[in-house]
């Protein structure tokens, strides 16, 4: 797949990768990183970040999509995703749900530890996605 939107993929999965520097994982020791640009061109970064409580823990997905959202910005095109793994992982499904809000239509990019490359569409990933349009006529 061709560079979507302006801006480098590798400058953006380069930052997935300094994200991932600062995740919290001393549980399963599986750290992750994202990078999420927007339209506009501002990147918002994250990392995981567990807890003893595992149900409470946050993806870095979330983490960097929620700094978009808290910074004002609604409109993510893609995000990159690096982890500790040594192939290319996805999104969870919580964090395939929470982008699938802001953008069903956005480049999900993935490289692992070995440096192997994927990339997706979240609609794809999440496929029938629920969305703000099956709200719509809702009291």
């Amino acid at each position: 797949m061709s560079d979507p939107g302006d801006g480098s993929v590798d400058e953006l999965v380069g930052l997935a990768w300094r994200a991932r520097e600062g995740a919290y994982a001393p549980y399963s020791h599986f750290t992750v990183g994202a990078a999420i640009r927007a339209s506009g061109g501002g990147v918002f970064m994250g990392a995981n970040v567990e807890n003893a409580s595992y149900s409470v823990a946050i993806c870095a997905e979330r983490v960097a999509a929620a700094a978009a959202v808290a910074a004002g910005v609604r409109d993510l095109e893609v995000v990159a995703v690096t982890s500790s793994a040594p192939s290319p992982v996805s999104p969870c499904g919580v964090c395939r749900q929470f982008l699938f809000e802001f953008n069903p239509d956005m480049t999900v990019i993935s490289e692992g530890t070995a440096g192997e490359r994927k990339t997706w569409h979240l609609r794809d990933l999440l496929v029938d996605g629920f969305g703000p349009e099956n709200l719509e006529g809702q009291t």
